[in-house]
Formats: structure tokens, C-alpha cells, sequence
């Protein structure tokens, strides 16, 4: 009743089949770890974010790696900036999605050593070899509170890294990288100026990172497990489909091979 099952074609489509189901379920598991993570990133952003403020010097110190639980720790610190050892970050957007660099400016601090500070964004140089129009910083010995961040590497950010830049340009912001330049120790990370807001609204804040969206992850895992059932019952539906028409192949009478001819004998036979 079944032996169309071994035929080569329900053999192949039945190895499709159980190959799909196993596939699509790890694809449903996958999205949904990346919606577990996407929420604990939420929550660890919005506990970070409501975090009291505490001294740079208690989250870092030179050649600290931040952790992940201390990323966007609001932090305070107090010194002058040190705009001689100024640089850009390039290719780095504003909230609206304008492409241009970043302001680094270190501060050092009243013990002599050194915190990066990410003062925000402002418009490139038109030429991109040039060092752009930047407002300075405040003079004197000023007390900022920002967000920690993490040094950035190539691997972690996927950018690259790039070599024979302008003068006062570089494509990450890395503490060890700007310690050999100032020659100073560096406290490990940076931080993402809060406050005092610039004058002017210049250099561009950078806005906190978003912690409220939790993306489509969770309907497509959703979706691919949805797959994954269908696949069988489509399986089992076209397996009746194929027997209910084999047994109406062969329930149906067979026809005559030549019906012309058979017409023809029966004008010719003569009436008794």
C-alpha cells in the first residue's frame, strides 16, 4: 500500500524532510538566545544607566580591561584637559546618521594620570585629510560625569584598525594606543561625556545606548519552530495525497485499446 515510499523520489523527498525539521528547530533555538541576550543587555544598560555616579579611579586604572558589567557605569573626574593630545575618531555617525569623528580629549587627572574622554560628535573636515573644526574644550580644572566604556579593539567592533592616518586621526578609541602617544598612564576605557553639556550643543552629546528595544528575534524563533512542524504534516498529507491516487488509478476500469474498431465490428456484424 505504501511501497511508493521506497520509490527514489519519496526517498530523496522524505531525506529533505528530515533534514528540515532538525535545521529549523536549531534556527527557532538560535533566535531565541539572541533574544535572551538582547534582553539581558537591556537590563544590564538600563541598571548600569541608573547606577550613582562613582570616581573614574574606582571602575579603572591603567591597563584595566572594563567588563561588561561595568559598561555605561556613570563615573565622574576631575582635571584639565589636555587639548595638545586631541584627536578624531573617524567614520563615526550623529544620531541622525550623519557621517563624521568623534572628539577625543584626554583629562588629566589631579593624581597625573589620564582618563579619555569622548566629548561627542561633530562634522568631519571636507578634504578627510584635514583636522576638522572642533570647539574647544573648557579651560581650568573642570569635574565631568560620563558613561565607562570599554577600549575598542578591531575584533570587538569590527572595524579596522587602519595605518598612515592624518596627523591627530585615529579609527578606535584605545587607551594603550593613546598612552604611547601622550606618554602618560592611561586609565583603561573612556568615557561618553554626560555632563557639563557643551556650549552650544557642540560637540554632539552621544546619546545613551537604546535599552528598550528587544528586535523581532522572539517571532522568529516563533516562525522557524512553525516551519519545523509544518514540515511533517506536509510530509503526511502528500503521502495520502499519493495513495489516495494510486488506489484511484487502480480502481478505475480499464479502457479499450481501440474503441473505433470495436465500433466498427459492431456496425458490421449483420442482424439476424
Amino acid at each position: 500500500m505504501y511501497r511508493f515510499l521506497l520509490s527514489r523520489q519519496w526517498v530523496i523527498l522524505t531525506l529533505i524532510a528530515l533534514v528540515l525539521v532538525p535545521t529549523m528547530i536549531e534556527l527557532g533555538f538560535w533566535q531565541f538566545h539572541r533574544h535572551e541576550r538582547r534582553v539581558a543587555q537591556n537590563s544590564l544598560i538600563a541598571d548600569s544607566i541608573a547606577a550613582k555616579p562613582v570616581p573614574v579611579e574606582e571602575l579603572t586604572s591603567p591597563g584595566h580591561t572594563v567588563p561588561r558589567s561595568d559598561y555605561w557605569r556613570p563615573a565622574t573626574a576631575t582635571g584639565t584637559f589636555d587639548t595638545a593630545h586631541e584627536v578624531v575618531v573617524r567614520r563615526r555617525t550623529s544620531s541622525d546618521d550623519r557621517v563624521g569623528v568623534h572628539v577625543l580629549t584626554p583629562l588629566v587627572l589631579r593624581d597625573g594620570k589620564t582618563v579619555l574622554v569622548n566629548r561627542g560628535w561633530v562634522e568631519a573636515a571636507a578634504d578627510q585629510h584635514s583636522y576638522p573644526p572642533v570647539p574647544p574644550a573648557p579651560k581650568g580644572e573642570v569635574t565631568i560625569t560620563g558613561r565607562l566604556k570599554a577600549d575598542e579593539t578591531t575584533g570587538a567592533s569590527g572595524i579596522k584598525d587602519l595605518k598612515g592616518l592624518p596627523d591627530r586621526q585615529v579609527m578606535l578609541i584605545n587607551s594603550r594606543q593613546q598612552a604611547e602617544l601622550i606618554g602618560r598612564e592611561v586609565l583603561g576605557g573612556y568615557l561618553e561625556l554626560i555632563a557639563p553639556e557643551p556650549a552650544g550643543g557642540t560637540p554632539e552629546p552621544i546619546p545613551a545606548p537604546d535599552h528598550d528595544s528587544i528586535g523581532a528575534h522572539m517571532a522568529y524563533a516563533v516562525q522557524w519552530w512553525l516551519f519545523a512542524a509544518g514540515v511533517p504534516v506536509g510530509w503526511v498529507i502528500l503521502v495520502r495525497r499519493e495513495k489516495r491516487d494510486q488506489q484511484a488509478a487502480a480502481e478505475a476500469p480499464e479502457a479499450p485499446e481501440n474503441p473505433d474498431r470495436d465500433a466498427d465490428a459492431i456496425q458490421a456484424t449483420p442482424s439476424r
